[in-house]
């Protein structure tokens, strides 16, 4: 049974693999937890809305302790072409601006705004050799970095009185996350370096995720909170963790060049030719304690020994 001093949580984006795996979790700590989806309601625990088209009531979201708004279109369908970038932006703008709303519209009663974001928001490149991207690191120029831009603005509308916390997500090590076309290409026998494999990849395994997102629900966190894992880890690192985990070869090298004439220029250097030491600053300082310390650990835990 839920535990009514536990606080509500309300949850858009409980469709996806964060948002399934974060009402899972609280769920089983006693959390009540109300869905927001985008089709006719069929549980009781669900409240269909649609962010398109109407404004949402705020009697939805009044007496919840925190409200978490995940989801967007998926940025690893691919090619990015001018319809699809748009489908991104408002995938994402439209449900953050209608729960903004509603949030603000609560004044001092108001919820904790718990709004994602990406790393994308940083360059995709260090000015310097070794820069570090922390929560105060300037936004980077890139259609990604402007989408996250927009985004982090829409949430921020929920203010003034609200605690609103910006979660700068890293690319999530799980089997149906960012290992889902890698895992394909290594059990093929044709994975290797993409591009010039040294590029630092940031990265967060999915337990990690969702103990984040809950201790940025339950801290007084607010502003952008970079969730990445702890450890610096390379293309090449993460690449070779999943072929020894899968027993497979990592010799075919993917050329930077090819990667962009297939995905598009913007895509191949959001996802994959990135070079972007992101760290938790704010997340560690917080207190905040890691399951899965390295990208060796998280592919571990998320692939089965092969």
């Amino acid at each position: 049974m839920p535990d009514p001093s536990a606080g509500r949580v309300v949850v858009a984006g409980s469709s996806g693999l964060i948002g399934g795996a974060l009402v899972e979790s609280l769920r089983r700590d006693g959390i009540d937890v109300v869905r927001l989806v985008r089709r006719e309601a069929q549980a009781p625990d669900e409240v269909s809305w649609d962010p398109q088209r109407t404004r949402l009531d705020p009697a939805v979201l009044d007496g919840a302790r925190a409200v978490v708004n995940l989801g967007g279109a998926s940025i690893g369908r691919f090619p990015w072409t001018r319809r699809y970038k748009h489908e991104l932006l408002w995938s994402r703008l439209a449900p953050t601006q209608a729960l903004a709303a509603a949030v603000r519209a609560l004044g001092i009663d108001a919820p904790a705004f718990v709004s994602a974001s990406a790393v994308g928001y940083y360059p995709t490149r260090p000015a310097t050799p070794g820069e570090r991207f922390t929560e105060a690191s300037r936004r980077g120029d890139s259609f990604l970095a402007d989408l996250c831009g927009e985004w982090e603005i829409a949430a921020r509308g929920a203010g003034p009185t609200a605690r609103v916390a910006l979660l700068r997500t890293a690319p999530v090590v799980h089997a149906e996350g960012v290992l889902k076309p890698l895992m394909l290409l290594t059990r093929l026998g044709v994975s290797g370096p993409i591009g010039r494999g040294t590029q630092v990849w940031p990265w967060i395994s999915l337990d990690d995720e969702v103990q984040a997102i809950r201790h940025v629900i339950d801290s007084d966190l607010d502003g952008p909170v970079n969730l990445t894992g702890p450890t610096r880890a390379t293309a090449n690192d993460l690449g070779f963790a999943l072929a020894r985990r899968m027993n497979r070869p990592y010799l075919v090298r993917a050329p930077e060049r090819g990667l962009r004439l297939v995905l598009g220029r913007d895509a191949a250097e959001a996802l994959l030719t990135n070079d972007m030491n992101v760290v938790p600053e704010r997340l560690e300082a917080s207190g905040f304690s890691f399951v899965h310390p390295t990208v060796e650990d998280a592919v571990a835990a998320a692939v089965p020994a092969g």
